[in-house]
This record gives C-alpha cells, structure tokens and sequence, in this order.
C-alpha cells in the first residue's frame, strides 16, 4: 500500500489542481491532445513496436512517413490513437463493465486480428506472460466479471493502491489473445480519470521496471512496486499541467541546473524521484519556473 505521506502528497496536489483547472478545460484539452502521440507511442514500443515518435506523429497526422513500415504497425498506431480519443469522451458517461473493456479491444484489433478482435480468448488459445502461462480460456469470463466485481466493490481504498491491483490481476489473466497491455494500459487512465485525476504516460525507456511490478505480484501478491511506477507518473502529469495552469515558464532541466548551481546527475535524479515538479515532454525533461 502506498504510504500515508505519499498519499497527502497526492491528495494536497490534486486539491491544488482542481483549483487550478476550474475555468482552464480548454487548456486542459489541449495538453491531453498533445500527448496522445507520445502515449501511442510508448505504449506500442512497449509491445515491441519498430515506430519511432516522430514516425507515429507522422501516422496520426496522415503524413508519408519516410521508410517502409508495415501495414500493421500503421494500423496499430490509428487504431491505439482512436480508443484513447474515444476514452477520453467517455469518462464521464461510461462504467467500466465486460462489454466496454470488449468494446475498446474490438476498436483496438479491428482491421489487424479480426478473428480475436472484441473477444476474450476461446476454447484452446492460450497464451504466455513471461514465464507465466496465463488462465485457461474457459477461465478468463468469470476471472474478468470477478476482477471488475471487486474494484467496483472498493470503496475504501486508496484509488492508486486499487487501480494497481486491477492493472496487474488484467495482465495476469491476460483475457486476450493480443492486445492485452494495450488495453491494461488505456483501462488504467480511464480509471485515474474517473478518480479526477489526470492520464499518464508509462515509458518504454522504463519498461523493465514496469515489467518488473508483474514479475513481483506473480511471486509475491504484493503491489508495491506497481504503485511506486503508478505514483511517480501521476505525479508527473500533475506537475506537468499544473505549471502549465499557472502559466509558467516551462523550461529544459539542463537550463533549470545552471540556475540553482546543482551538478546536472543529481537534479535529474530528483526529477526522475519526483522530489522536484519535474516533467517530460517528448522524452525532455522539463520544469515550470516563475519569471
């Protein structure tokens, strides 16, 4: 569980940011739009996508992208591009049930895996985790329906502590035969958004430590480490839009160093630590600063 200084942590800068925001939805809008690509991005690469960024903000503009990329790729970007677009839409007006979870992986695979699009995995499709054989198909409907019975049942606990655990049960029953993580990930930021809270961006670059989270759930049932990938990021989109709502200066980090003297390693290690209201922008650490 997260701890309680974490929590009012969290909670004091949620607070900070709702003030913040009231009046401002446009601006708000327009950094969820800006991040879309990048998230499209991160997210893919994780499953092992070839694009580049510039290459996926080429594909959802409808711009030639300059090398040879498979039709897949292509249609992997558009389709990851559209669920966000329409999740975001939706946060308000939707509960998060089978057949909207369904709904999103049909929109996901629809054009690239028509055959598994929109459905859990059937009679003999088994699939791997790691090491880890996930759960029988005959067993996947009613581990999903118990798994969205006990989050929605939970209404004392932490929102991060509870989205966490739901994001690693989903990958360990992994109910589809592709595009498992893809979903995981978008069902996380719908969930962070139904909390008030605002979407993240779980990096490629930091992938073995968020594969790292499942490989400790698996063998310890402990979530700890998940939260901690969950914390930092959404302290990290917090920082993000609240310098932007106090209309900051928003500047690199390595111009941020030689302001306040302090050797390059160690503010970036207070970024990446969240001990700093550092954010990244395309990969680039930033800070918002008063001028």
């Amino acid at each position: 569980m997260i701890s309680k200084p974490i929590k009012n942590r969290i909670e004091k800068l949620k607070k900070h940011y709702d003030r913040l925001k009231i009046g401002k939805e446009p601006l708000l809008r327009l950094l969820d739009e800006a991040e879309i690509p990048e998230s499209v991005y991160n997210s893919n690469a994780i499953e092992n996508s070839t694009l580049t960024l510039a290459e996926t903000e080429k594909i959802l503009l409808e711009m030639e992208v300059s090398r040879h990329v498979s039709l897949r790729e292509v249609l992997e970007a558009k389709n990851l591009d559209r669920v966000m677009q329409y999740l975001r839409e939706k946060t308000n007006q939707t509960q998060l049930d089978r057949d909207f979870i369904l709904t999103l992986h049909q929109m996901l695979l629809g054009n690239i895996d028509d055959k598994i699009a929109g459905h859990f995995r059937q009679k003999n499709e088994f699939v791997r985790v790691g090491t880890y054989i996930a759960s029988a198909p005959e067993h996947v409907d009613n581990e999903i329906n118990s798994l969205l019975v006990d989050y929605s049942s939970n209404i004392t606990t932490f929102p991060i502590d509870k989205i966490a655990k739901f994001h690693l049960e989903f990958e360990l029953i992994h109910p589809f035969g592709d595009g498992n993580g893809r979903i995981g990930r978008v069902l996380l930021n719908f969930q962070l958004q139904q909390y008030g809270l605002p979407t993240v961006t779980i990096r490629s670059k930091e992938k073995s430590a968020y594969y790292s989270a499942f490989v400790h759930y698996e063998s310890k049932k402990d979530t700890t480490v998940m939260e901690k990938v969950l914390v930092l990021a959404v302290f990290e989109s917090l920082h993000k839009r609240i310098a932007y709502l106090e209309s900051k200066k928003i500047v690199p980090l390595t111009e941020y160093v030689k302001m306040v003297g302090k050797p390059a390693p160690v503010v970036l290690n207070m970024a990446a630590r969240q001990t700093i209201p550092a954010f990244r922008e395309k990969g680039v650490w930033k800070i918002g600063i008063w001028t």
